[in-house]
Formats: C-alpha cells, sequence, structure tokens
C-alpha cells in the first residue's frame, strides 16, 4: 500500500484559528496598553469598556471596523481617538464627520462624559451605524447626539456652539476643509488625524485653500500626523463659491 501523497487528502490542514480566551487576551493586554498611553479615569474607562464589549458585539451583524483591527481595537482605534482631546483642550461641544463606528466621535464623548455642557455631534449618513451609534451613546451614557445625514448638510445649519470638528477617515483633506469651513469660520478649530501621506494632502489642498495649521505627532504611530487647523480661507478662484470670511461672518452665514 503507497504511503499518502503529498497532494492527498491527508495532506490537507484545518486552519488554526486562535481561541477565544486567546483572543481575550490579546485585547486584554491591548486595553493595558492604551490605557497606560493615554490614562483616562475610571468613570471614563468603564464607558469605553461597555462601548467596546457592545461593537464587538454587533460587529457580528454589521461590519463596523476591519477585522484585523479588532485584536488591537483599544490602541488602533480607542487611544488613537483619545489623544484628540488634548489638541483642543478647551473644546466642549465638538462635531466628528463620518463617525461609522463611532471613532473618534462616541470615544470623545465618553472621555467628556464628566465635563459640563459637553456635547458630540455624531455626524453618519449609514442609517445602520447611524442605529449602531444611538444604542452606543445610550448604553454609555455620553453626551452624543447622531446626525444620520450627509457633513454638507450638517453644517447648512449646525448647531450652535461647536468649538471643535474632527473626521478620521473620511476624506482627503481638501474635501474636508470644504466640508469644515462653515464650521471654522464661526471660531472652531479642525481635529483632522492623518497617515504618512499628510504632506501630499496639505499641498492638494492648499491648491484652493489658505491654511494655517500645525502637524501633531501622531501618539499611536509616529509615521502619522494630526493637522490641527486654526484658519481657514478659500482663494481668490474660489471665494465666488464659499464667500470670504468676513462677508460670511458679516452676513451671520454659517
Amino acid at each position: 500500500m503507497k504511503p499518502p501523497g503529498r497532494h492527498g487528502r491527508e495532506a490537507i490542514r484545518p486552519a488554526v484559528s486562535r481561541a477565544p480566551t486567546d483572543r481575550a487576551a490579546d485585547l486584554a493586554k491591548d486595553r493595558e496598553r492604551a490605557l497606560a498611553l493615554i490614562p483616562v479615569s475610571r468613570e471614563t474607562t468603564a464607558r469605553l469598556d461597555r462601548f467596546v464589549a457592545l461593537l464587538l458585539e454587533r460587529q457580528q451583524q454589521i461590519n463596523l471596523i476591519a477585522p484585523s483591527t479588532e485584536p488591537v481595537l483599544w490602541t488602533r482605534h480607542i487611544a488613537d481617538s483619545l489623544q484628540l482631546l488634548a489638541l483642543a483642550p478647551d473644546a466642549r461641544i465638538w462635531a466628528d464627520f463620518g463617525s461609522g463606528a463611532g471613532f473618534p466621535g462616541l470615544v470623545l464623548a465618553c472621555a467628556l462624559a464628566e465635563t459640563p455642557g459637553a456635547q458630540v455631534h455624531l455626524v453618519e449618513r449609514s442609517t445602520k451605524k447611524a442605529a449602531f451609534l444611538r444604542e452606543a451613546a445610550e448604553a454609555t451614557g455620553a453626551p452624543a447626539v447622531v446626525h444620520a445625514e450627509r457633513a454638507a448638510d450638517f453644517v447648512n445649519a449646525p448647531p450652535v456652539g461647536i468649538a471643535a470638528v474632527t473626521a478620521r477617515a473620511f476624506a482627503p483633506l481638501a474635501e474636508l476643509c470644504a466640508a469644515a469651513y462653515p464650521l471654522l469660520i464661526t471660531g472652531a478649530v479642525a481635529v483632522f488625524p492623518k497617515g504618512q501621506a499628510v504632506a501630499a494632502e496639505l499641498t492638494e489642498a492648499a491648491k484652493n485653500w489658505k491654511i494655517q495649521a500645525t502637524l501633531a505627532v501622531s501618539r499611536t504611530d509616529p509615521q502619522a500626523r494630526i493637522v490641527v487647523m486654526r484658519s481657514l480661507e478659500p482663494l481668490a478662484d474660489i471665494k465666488t463659491r464659499y464667500g470670504s470670511t468676513a462677508e460670511r461672518q458679516k452676513a451671520g452665514s454659517p
């Protein structure tokens, strides 16, 4: 009797998957790393724990994050979001374009829950993701308001008092400038996490916008940068579309 060939059925090995206990251990270690990197209060940690548990549960029904990032959810998504607070420390009311699974907006809301007057507006056009965000806000007690609409529609009549606007993995910087402009001319600061291609995005955006911004090094990825934009003005060739800052402010237009 011949031994089984290399390509026979006996050579087929089942795929090896990590046991749930191993995945839980990996996530616990990642949680520890994230909270050491960006410490938060016990109350905020408890809210984030509830958020993560709900996200992983709903991930089975709706694709909220890339499966490959689940083991590093705390550093890749939670800590990456939390670091934005230090870049706009006085902001109490935020707007987050394209909130998706809640990054960074729902995380910011969890961290700001004990701050008087804090509120985070989560702008998400996907009805399924908007429903998840509402569920997460209720489960965590975070001061978040969900707007199931496009960012362009949201800024047509934005809530009063928005002091900071953010967006993560939402659009190139040139598009973010157009979306955020109505908020920046009323005094908001823009805080946009970007990857290694930030220089190219700034160059492209500068074709239509005069931008005053600084770049902060990401604490979760030393190769990434966060654009902190405090002044934004359309160049002459597109002022007919947006109007100058002085003209819009004089007219009281958002």
